[in-house]
């Protein structure tokens, strides 16, 4: 009995240890079953993104085309970088001589303001204006008080009158002193004012120096293509003109050696020549040779033989003629009868367009009939369940 009872619990602690392995593979499997899951759509995500791409999938990359393009930016920032220091150089230059001018200035206007002192110092002194008196308590003849009489000053000095103070120094003093600080005080803002403007005029005529330069720049590179393009088209016209004189003087050649030829077949032909074989060989004699300064002319049979051929001949042009009305009229007569053979096809041939015409219209009424009503049945008949939003949804949404 109590081995029975300890092989019941063996087999139910085997179970229970079979249970547990089982329960783990059964976790191990399903996390392996998770993983592969997570790894397919991970896999389908990428495939997804790399297929869907509209920019790799439409439009594609062209490497080529995109380093040519990388190879000219730096070309031109390598250009425009030459530039720049050029630039850079000229305008180290321009302040150079702008500061020259500037110092240049500066020392006229202070060799100016030395000359304007030294000359009023020398010719527009106070001490010598006219109320050099009343500034410096100078009086004309003697020094008079303010109980001076009007013997003493004379009825038309009008220096000194009754109830005024004249003769307070202090007061005078004051004023001068007063005066000397306002006048001082606006030269200074007047010096300000000026030195001033010259900055504003020194930044301004930098500025007109930096465009004038720019100008001239541009200047000289229309100026130089303007240059080249008028020394390509001086060559051209040059060349041009250099084969038009060739030709001229090659049909000037030409023109003289055929007037040359003409004189000299001239020159050299029996009618200024007389050759004395002539007559043998329009006769057909065996005589003896003409002598040039006797010949007196063709002989009766030799005129009656070119008369006789010129009849011929006007006889022959004659039958020629004839020959050639004959066939012109045969030739008119044809192109008559194939003119109203071909006005009578022409005739029969509308007749039968028109009739073409007539049954391809009927043929088109009853086709577009039958098509009517085969879309009418298309529509009402057969295609009345129409596709929904959703259907075409469902396409385009994967990879596969």
């Amino acid at each position: 009995m109590v081995t029975l009872k300890r092989q019941n619990k063996k087999l139910h602690t085997d179970r229970a240890l079979g249970g547990l392995r089982c329960s783990k593979e059964s976790v191990k499997m399903e996390n392996s079953e998770v993983m592969s899951v997570e790894r397919r759509r991970a896999a389908e995500a990428a495939r997804q993104k790399r297929i869907f791409n509209t920019r790799n999938r439409v439009i594609g990359l062209d490497r080529t085309a995109l380093e040519s393009q990388v190879a000219e930016k730096r070309e031109r920032e390598n250009v425009e970088r030459e530039q720049d220091k050029a630039f850079e150089s000229l305008r180290a230059i321009h302040d150079v001589l702008v500061k020259q001018q500037c110092e240049d200035e500066e020392r006229r206007s202070a060799a100016l303001s030395r000359e304007l002192v030294q000359f009023r110092a020398t010719h527009q002194r106070a001490q010598d204006s006219r109320d050099a008196d009343l500034n410096f308590n100078q009086q004309v003849g003697s020094t008079h008080s303010p109980s001076a009489s009007e013997e003493d000053l004379g009825p038309a000095s009008m220096q000194v009158f009754q109830g005024g103070d004249g003769m307070d120094r202090e007061k005078k003093i004051a004023e001068m002193e007063e005066n000397k600080r306002v006048l001082t005080a606006q030269r200074q803002e007047r010096e300000k004012m000026c030195l001033h403007k010259k900055s504003i005029e020194l930044l301004w005529g930098r500025a007109q120096l930096q465009q004038d330069v720019r100008e001239l720049q541009l200047s000289a590179a229309e100026d130089e293509h303007k240059r080249e393009a008028q020394v390509a088209l001086s060559k051209y016209n040059q060349a041009q003109a250099a084969e038009r004189a060739e030709q001229q003087r090659m049909e000037r050649m030409k023109d003289e050696g055929e007037n040359f030829a003409e004189v000299w077949h001239m020159m050299t032909s029996d009618l200024l020549t007389e050759c004395p074989e002539v007559a043998e060989r329009g006769g057909g004699g065996a005589g003896p040779s003409v002598l040039r300064d006797r010949w007196k002319g063709m002989s009766a049979e030799q005129l009656s033989v070119i008369r006789r051929q010129r009849e011929e001949q006007v006889a022959e042009k004659e039958r020629r003629r004839e020959a050639e009305r004959q066939r012109e009229a045969a030739w008119d007569s044809l192109q008559k009868g194939q003119s109203r053979q071909g006005e009578e096809e022409g005739k029969r041939e509308r007749e039968r367009e028109r009739e073409r015409r007539t049954e391809m219209d009927r043929f088109n009424t009853q086709l577009a009939k039958e098509q009517r009503a085969h879309q009418q049945y298309l529509d009402k008949s057969l295609y009345t369940n129409r596709p929904a939003v959703s259907y075409f949804k469902q396409f385009n949404n994967s990879s596969r």
